[in-house]
């Protein structure tokens, strides 16, 4: 039997139609629970152009399916018009390893479920009284964290910030649905913000210690490698409640990573975002709490969204 082959353009019209917000918080309560399979990351990292490929794969046991995901990032892409996210993920039957599907979803796929990861952390861990969220970062996953986040919180305000003008424009054109207010002061900004997004793929801390206020709550979706940095490490050291999506992941890569080798934080204080939505561990104990979640990518993400595109174009 031929696997299922399909390109972004016909991925689009079947992601659009199914909801997996509950299947990806059951997704992070089996990987919490020790019921996945997730082998560390493999990392291909170029420099000439500049470019990185993360190669993520795993299972849930007792699932139907295992995946590997590729995905690539390539910014000088844009010099030339080609998206600078690319990528595949295949699907196999887990009984017989057969190739059931083969998305060439240009990372599409991956940009949308970190986006659902990141919409379904913050609205579990951030005040809920809040009238609007910021972003930081202008890139392709700063317009799908403002869309999801939005949807399922139902806060339409959103303030963004970028380090180009230009780009941050953008963004605010490119959300035209939503009521977004470009800033350019960061630290007026972070100062004045109960929910904040991360979306860059910096090197260096954005955003300081003492800018934090209580009652705010961080989803950090950019530090994805051990080099990248958003947050000022002594934010996760000050934090009430620190989150991972993979205690594994965090430990060598994304904010956690930053903290903990430079001796910030005691991998005890840490909880996984799957115990959360299982209800073994408190979320936020009350609104003057400041939280944090590093949302590095774990491979039951990609599983769950491939098996929904799957499912979607058999009953199409």
């Amino acid at each position: 039997m031929m696997p299922i082959k399909l390109n972004w353009d016909q991925i689009e019209p079947l992601i659009a139609k199914v909801d997996i917000s509950d299947a990806m918080k059951k997704a992070f309560i089996e990987y919490s629970n020790g019921n996945a399979v997730i082998p560390p990351v493999g990392e291909l990292i170029m420099h000439q152009p500049p470019g990185e490929v993360h190669i993520k794969y795993g299972y849930i046991k007792g699932g139907s399916h295992y995946v590997i995901k590729i995905a690539s990032g390539f910014p000088q892409n844009q010099k030339e018009n080609i998206k600078p996210g690319q990528g595949m993920m295949l699907l196999f039957d887990i009984q017989t390893g057969i190739p059931e599907a083969i998305l060439i979803d240009d990372a599409n796929l991956t940009d949308i479920r970190t986006a659902i990861a990141g919409a379904i952390t913050s609205e579990a861990l951030s005040n809920h009284d809040i009238e609007s969220f910021t972003i930081i970062g202008t890139g392709v996953q700063a317009r799908y964290q403002a869309i999801y986040v939005s949807e399922l919180m139902k806060i339409k305000k959103v303030r963004v910030w970028g380090r180009d003008p230009v780009k941050t424009n953008l963004v605010k054109k490119d959300l035209s649905e939503l009521d977004v207010n470009v800033e350019e002061d960061l630290e007026n900004l972070v100062k004045e913000s109960r929910l904040i997004i991360t979306t860059t793929s910096s090197k260096e801390p954005l955003i300081q210690s003492d800018w934090i206020n209580p009652g705010t709550h961080i989803t950090a979706v950019g530090s994805d490698t051990p080099e990248k940095c958003e947050l000022d490490p002594n934010i996760v050291s000050m934090a009430d409640l620190v989150v991972a999506d993979s205690l594994d992941q965090n430990l060598i890569r994304g904010e956690i990573h930053q903290a903990v080798k430079r001796s910030l934080i005691s991998t005890d204080d840490i909880v996984e975002l799957g115990e959360i939505f299982a209800g073994l561990k408190p979320g936020r104990i009350n609104a003057d709490s400041i939280t944090i979640a590093d949302l590095t990518g774990v491979a039951v993400q990609d599983l769950v969204i491939a098996k929904a595109v799957l499912n979607a174009k058999k009953e199409s």
